[in-house]
């Protein structure tokens, strides 16, 4: 980043040429000034000059150096909600689940309203999401970027596969730590009522993406890639089981929330037995997958099937 080192600068210059480089920057850009003395009137004549069109933050602040780091808006664009920031680089799901914030369910909240929400530090989770886009890009990440037909196999392949492959499991050893450990510890009586609950809610929920959903999903994709005729399909609009299943996205999120909860974050207490600690490692490893299962749903493959269908239809 460009730092400009204003005590170079003839006095009765300096405004005017910071201004220049200002307005020459395009949207996202920033340059940082180096100054020996707080540069604060320059902060209110760009308010008075410049509107809302700009960040200001001081990366050092005396008492011999000053330097500000000014940058400039996106014109008319929104903040992305951290739903498009996963999107974009889902490196960044990883900053956020370590902060607890939801970016599956609760993607369309901008990072501001997720931390005022959570009580975090916004500034705190910025800086890990900037250290994550200084690292190098695994294209193999990029979902984004997947035709919507290999997308919704991804998802059939990787996490309805994997959710059927752990919930025996889970339903066997959590109902077997209720009944052992249950007196000491009655929370782990309602984290087994509750995975109960979420077993039989996503094995109905993955037969109607699997039967009805998905199929005509992946028919829109073909029909686009080949330029053939797509009929509306009986149930309406694709948006129709896409509300459903976002629905019921919510619910189970609701119930993962209450078991991270009472789990204490899968912290196993000191009297668990091994069986009590594998328990608390594969929920924390389902609830894991089961964000990223949710995100490639919510924040892709639904938007893009909801415009594709769109534009082929009308």
């Amino acid at each position: 980043m460009e730092t400009l080192d204003v005590t170079q600068i003839e006095p009765r210059l300096k405004h005017p040429v910071i201004f220049e480089k200002f307005d020459s920057l395009s949207g996202g850009g920033a340059f940082v000034i180096h100054n020996d003395h707080d540069p604060k009137p320059l902060y209110y004549q760009m308010v008075a000059e410049r509107g809302e069109t700009f960040d200001w933050e001081y990366l050092e602040e005396g008492p011999e150096i000053w330097e500000v780091k000014i940058s400039k808006h996106n014109p008319k664009r929104e903040p992305l909600t951290i739903g498009e920031l996963v999107t974009e680089d889902f490196r960044k799901a990883e900053v956020f689940s370590k902060y607890g914030l939801d970016f599956c369910c609760g993607g369309a909240k901008s990072l501001k309203e997720a931390c005022e929400e959570k009580g975090i530090n916004e500034k705190e989770v910025e800086a890990a999401l900037t250290e994550v886009e200084s690292q190098a890009k695994n294209r193999q990440q990029d979902f984004n970027s997947w035709d919507l037909d290999f997308l919704a196999d991804y998802i059939l392949n990787i996490h309805h596969k994997y959710v059927k492959e752990s919930v025996t499991m889970l339903y066997e050893v959590s109902g077997k730590v209720a009944s052992v450990h249950g007196e000491n510890h009655p929370e782990v009586i309602r984290i087994a009522s509750l995975f109960e609950t979420i077993a039989k809610e996503l094995d109905m929920h993955m037969q109607k993406e699997e039967t009805i959903l998905f199929p005509y999903i992946k028919k829109l994709a073909v029909a686009k890639r080949e330029t053939t005729r797509m009929e509306p399909a009986p149930f309406g609009s694709v948006e129709n089981p896409i509300r459903m299943m976002e629905a019921e996205h919510v619910a189970v999120g609701g119930s993962f929330d209450e078991i991270n909860r009472l789990s204490n974050g899968y912290a196993s207490p000191e009297d668990a037995c091994s069986s009590y600690r594998a328990l608390y490692a594969k929920l924390d490893e389902f609830e894991q997958d089961l964000h990223q299962h949710i995100h490639l749903e919510n924040n892709i493959l639904f938007p893009k099937a909801i415009q594709l269908e769109k534009e082929l239809l009308g």
